[in-house]
């Protein structure tokens, strides 16, 4: 575990919070990946990221698990929760981080798509699906039940 030698710019970590991390410098380039590979690594339709120099990023608890998930990427996960954190090509000098592994994810704004050739159909009609706060349908007594065990979006 290193500290970071500069002030961070913005924190993030794991679901658990047994991984953490600092960025030095503002991370740049925030794109979605619909491609197999990051939608599997994500569970998701697609995987947010966004990048920095590797030098800038420094991990302030714990490190991640890595799989190489192709001959050309590593992934980086919480070995303990399975949160997404990190996606780097092995040949580059930068590595992207998980929009939501960001404790203020709401920072960074997607810039450009990749993968648009694995893009699933429904991602083109899910802002028009009717939505409902968690609270809406919910008793006070299922609300008790929902409390959050996730590390604090703190450190």
């Amino acid at each position: 575990m290193t500290e970071p030698q500069h002030p961070s710019v913005m924190t993030g970590g794991c679901q658990c919070g047994a991984v953490r991390y600092a960025l030095r410098s503002e991370p740049t380039h925030a794109s979605i990946c619909h491609c197999r590979m990051c939608q599997k690594a994500f569970g998701n339709y697609f995987a947010a990221l966004t990048g920095l120099p590797m030098q800038d990023l420094v991990w302030t608890k714990g490190e991640p698990g890595m799989f190489r998930s192709s001959a050309a990427a590593e992934r980086g996960f919480c070995r303990d929760c399975g949160t997404p954190l990190t996606y780097r090509y092995l040949r580059g000098q930068r590595v992207n981080v998980s929009i939501g592994s960001l404790d203020d994810p709401a920072r960074i704004k997607p810039e450009v798509q990749y993968g648009i050739e694995s893009k699933l159909p429904a991602f083109a009609s899910l802002h028009t699906l009717p939505g409902e706060r968690t609270e809406d349908g919910a008793t006070p007594e299922e609300l008790a039940a929902m409390t959050s065990y996730q590390h604090p979006d703190h450190d």
